[in-house]
């Protein structure tokens, strides 16, 4: 990078950061935009430690977002409207920046103040000033708010089901979906061995931590670039939440057998299907979204791993099936990703309680397209990362009650039809939510 080019960046770092920030989360809780797909074009014009410092900004108010509007009702005598709305969006950043970071007082008002200018709102310049001031003023981070919804940091609607689901654990769930998760890796190991990418790790003085559980993954100690990693470029490892490792373990696909992931991209579980076992007849990733497929084909690219890709409608078997049948099928069915919270904590406020039904209904017809797909005498490996009952326990318990040809494959002791599968909550041995029930096909 030149150093005019840096030296702009600089510039439009100091005066966009937090302008860009409010505008980010505007999009993402006023338009109904993923960060997913905000985020990485806002961060564009900045340098490396801008772009993380915009990252962190952003999902903190999301998790934080119920005590940081409780805040703002308090402080706001009545909400801003059109164009205006931004600033509300921008007020509660500097709250947040506030309470919960570690900028100086001072800096968080002025800074804040000065994002009006950006977000051509300069008449509401002393509003934020004075909110902002009677904010420390009133010490009302100091002050408990009393509502536990509001505490959780959870939507109304997703904390009543929670709640019900879990209710001995409802405090640790919600601490564990605002955390900060760990980075897991798993080494690929048609290339080496956990122990031999460990030394790698230790020479670098890089720290981390196995897991028992996990025979291919490495923990790393503290976030960073994943590409300067060694080994990176060569396929060495990649980048995969120990709870979506276990997918590839339970399906336990064997030599010469055919292989269908079924909505597929980004293409993680395909990876490591290939990378335990690499004698397979046929490996098949399937998912409707063509660009998605991309990912997919890079990552294998990368692993130096072989597929076939299919880009369909699952359940339009006539437009991508040939005829012939698998001997296990992996269904990582669309979900409401409550489980994963804690690494998008925009799903929270993107999701709404109406969507359960509707993705209900569609795992359903998924999971009836793939059992029709699959031989006599092969396996069914359903996963979501979600830790809703109605998307897992309930929906395979309804499926082994309709399906007379359908039986329970045991992972885990204690399964029963009417409590199948197993659970993973957020936060479990440092893992992300995730839901697996193993069904053999008679």
């Amino acid at each position: 990078m030149s150093n005019s080019t840096e030296q702009i960046q600089q510039l439009r770092s100091s005066k966009h950061l937090r302008a860009d920030a409010a505008k980010l989360l505007h999009q993402i809780l006023d338009q109904g935009k993923s960060a997913r797909e905000c985020l990485p074009i806002a961060q564009q014009p900045y340098l490396d430690k801008d772009k993380a410092w915009l990252q962190e900004m952003v999902y903190g108010v999301l998790r934080q977002l119920p005590t940081l509007q409780y805040w703002l009702r308090k402080l706001l005598d009545k909400p801003l409207k059109n164009k205006y709305k931004v600033v509300e969006h921008l007020i509660m950043l500097g709250l947040y920046q506030i309470a919960f970071s570690r900028v100086s007082t001072h800096a968080a008002v002025s800074e804040t103040v000065e994002a009006t200018r950006v977000l051509k709102a300069e008449p509401l310049k002393g509003l934020v000033n004075a909110i902002l001031r009677n904010f420390i003023r009133q010490k009302l981070n100091e002050t408990p708010i009393g509502d536990e919804q509001i505490e959780s940091g959870l939507p109304k609607w997703l904390y009543k089901q929670i709640q019900q689901a879990y209710p001995l654990q409802l405090a640790e769930l919600s601490q564990a979906m605002h955390s900060r998760p760990p980075i897991w890796l798993r080494v690929n190991q048609q290339k080496m061995s956990v122990g031999q990418f460990s030394e790698f790790l230790t020479a670098q003085n890089q720290e981390f931590t196995l897991s028992e559980e996990h025979p291919d993954a490495i923990i790393l100690a503290k976030s960073q670039d994943i590409t300067q990693l060694p080994g990176f470029d060569q396929g060495w490892f990649a980048v995969q939440d120990g709870a979506a490792q276990l997918a590839a373990r339970y399906l336990q696909a064997e030599k010469n057998e055919r292989i269908l992931d079924c909505c597929a991209a980004p293409g993680g579980k395909t990876c490591h299907i290939l990378e335990l076992q690499p004698n397979l007849k046929e490996c098949i990733a399937l998912d409707v979204d063509p660009l998605r497929l991309i990912r997919v084909q890079e990552n294998l690219d990368r692993l130096e791993l072989s597929a076939k890709l299919v880009s369909a409608n699952a359940t339009d078997i006539a437009s991508w099936w040939d005829g012939q049948q698998f001997d296990r099928i992996l269904l990582d069915a669309p979900c409401s990703a409550t489980g994963v919270i804690r690494r998008h904590p925009d799903i929270k406020w993107l999701r709404k309680s109406t969507d359960i039904d509707t993705l209900v209904a569609l795992q359903q017809t998924i999971l009836q397209a793939m059992w029709s797909v699959l031989k006599p005498g092969g396996t069914l490996l359903y996963a979501t990362c979600s830790i809703l009952p109605d998307e897992n326990r309930n929906q395979i318990s309804r499926f082994l009650a309709q399906q007379t040809d359908a039986s329970l494959l045991p992972i885990i002791e204690g399964e029963t039809i009417s409590q199948p599968g197993r659970q993973i909550l957020p936060g479990e041995t440092q893992m992300d939510g995730f839901y697996y029930a193993r069904l053999l096909k008679s």
